[in-house]
């Protein structure tokens, strides 16, 4: 008897019938979850029209609540709990600006409690680069977005992604009458370490 038969009787009698595919089959998902600690995400929300030289670029932090990669589907899903998004404005501000993007003017968390990302397709580039299609959740309504991610190293990728609110249904803040508003387009860069 060879060690890898030996090692699947072991694990039948152990685990059960399940254990035996998992041994058996070569094609057998790994599932990779993120490192919530070590992963990041970061939108940046800009102004435009006449007096947007005066107001700030709102940088957010967006903690991912859960992520993990599959190898053998080649699949990506992301969540993000809305209520933990953080406005890294300077402390003056940052109240009033976080109020409005989290109620029901922008993001309406007590609605839309959970952002969501699950890849459809991976499509890979030159030099350890992709580009990563999916379906995003958001606001309540499900687009599909692009990502362009790049590899760091084993474990570890960066990429970012832009995308309009209105897409969404959010429309975006006027201030001022309108002559500060918030731009359409965000970006967003993000940085995922597997464990």
């Amino acid at each position: 008897m060879t060690k890898l038969s030996l090692l699947v009787c072991v694990a039948a009698m152990v685990l059960g019938p399940a254990a035996i595919e998992a041994a058996e089959s070569p094609t057998a998902s790994h599932v990779h979850s993120f490192d919530l600690q070590r992963s990041k995400m970061t939108v940046y929300v800009g102004k435009e029209g006449v007096f947007a030289f005066a107001a700030d670029v709102h940088q957010v932090d967006v903690p991912i609540a859960s992520g993990s990669y599959d190898d053998a589907a080649k699949s990506v899903e992301l969540t993000v709990e809305s209520k933990r998004l953080q406005v890294l404005d300077p402390p003056a501000r940052r109240g009033k600006v976080e109020a409005n993007m989290l109620g029901p003017q922008v993001l309406d968390a007590e609605r839309y409690p959970t952002i969501a990302f699950r890849s459809t397709n991976i499509e890979a580039g030159a030099s350890d680069r992709w580009t990563v299609a999916g379906d995003l959740t958001l606001h309540g309504q499900t687009r599909p977005v692009t990502l362009q991610v790049s590899k760091i190293d084993a474990t570890h990728f960066r990429g970012t992604t832009t995308l309009a609110q209105s897409a969404f249904g959010i429309t975006p803040l006027r201030i001022a009458g309108g002559i500060v508003r918030v731009k359409d387009d965000v970006r967003i860069e993000f940085e995922i370490v597997l464990q």
